[in-house]
């Protein structure tokens, strides 16, 4: 596995974690049709899920909410926490659309959280977009996930990390762009520098900030008050 930041060398390998077997099926069915991606197991609970992430060290775990022994959002705190900033990415999928657990999938350290009435496509984009290091949050939640940033005490737990005077002048700039949603294009483009250089920044941000992705960069801006809901 690549950094979080970088690209996944070889097919994207994805671990599927939903205690419906017809549901792993069907997730199964859509990824392994994609020549970039291969699905390199199945956890019918989320103790399995845990185990089986250490065992098969995928890039992506497509991970239920409501499973049985351990629920999709304790176990995605495990697998963030166990496995560290070269772990996997998590991609939470739930037919529930509830803020609650949109906001606690990423104090558990999620890289993305989708709902299942989307389509396969959104699917397979999602797990692409995840695997190279970028966070994903369905359009249709991000408006909830800014006005939960602009309450008191945001989304509770800061990530762990400096303080933002660790980072250069150039890197603060870059996340403060990142943190309004731009793309590394965006960014160059805003800045006046080369798409690679962005990367480059943006990987050393999130090593700095002891950060694993992008979700938890823009979290973290927010956070420290550097970028305002609005502004």
């Amino acid at each position: 596995m690549s950094e979080r930041t970088g690209q996944v060398e070889g097919p994207i390998r994805v671990l599927l974690a939903d205690d419906q077997h017809l549901v792993r099926t069907g997730f199964r069915v859509i990824l392994e049709v994609e020549d970039d991606i291969e699905v390199v197991g199945e956890a019918a609970d989320g103790e399995r899920a845990v185990s089986m992430a250490r065992a098969t060290r995928p890039d992506v775990v497509l991970m239920d909410v409501q499973m049985p022994v351990l629920d999709g959002l304790a176990a995605t705190g495990r697998i963030t926490a166990e496995c560290g900033p070269d772990g996997p990415a998590v991609l939470v999928l739930t037919t529930f659309d509830r803020d609650d657990y949109l906001f606690a999938a990423l104090r558990a350290g999620a890289s993305g959280f989708l709902l299942k009435n989307g389509t396969p496509e959104d699917l397979i984009d999602a797990v692409r977009v995840v695997a190279r290091g970028d966070g994903l949050i369905a359009p249709a939640l991000t408006r909830r996930v800014i006005a939960a940033f602009a309450q008191p005490g945001g989304l509770g737990r800061r990530p762990a990390g400096p303080p933002p005077a660790a980072l250069t002048q150039r890197e603060y700039e870059v996340l403060e762009l990142l943190a309004r949603g731009g793309s590394n294009a965006e960014i160059a483009t805003a800045l006046h520098l080369g798409e690679a250089t962005v990367k480059t920044h943006v990987s050393r941000v999130l090593a700095k900030l002891g950060l694993r992705d992008r979700v938890q960069a823009v979290i973290f801006a927010y956070e420290q008050g550097i970028v305002q809901p609005g502004g």
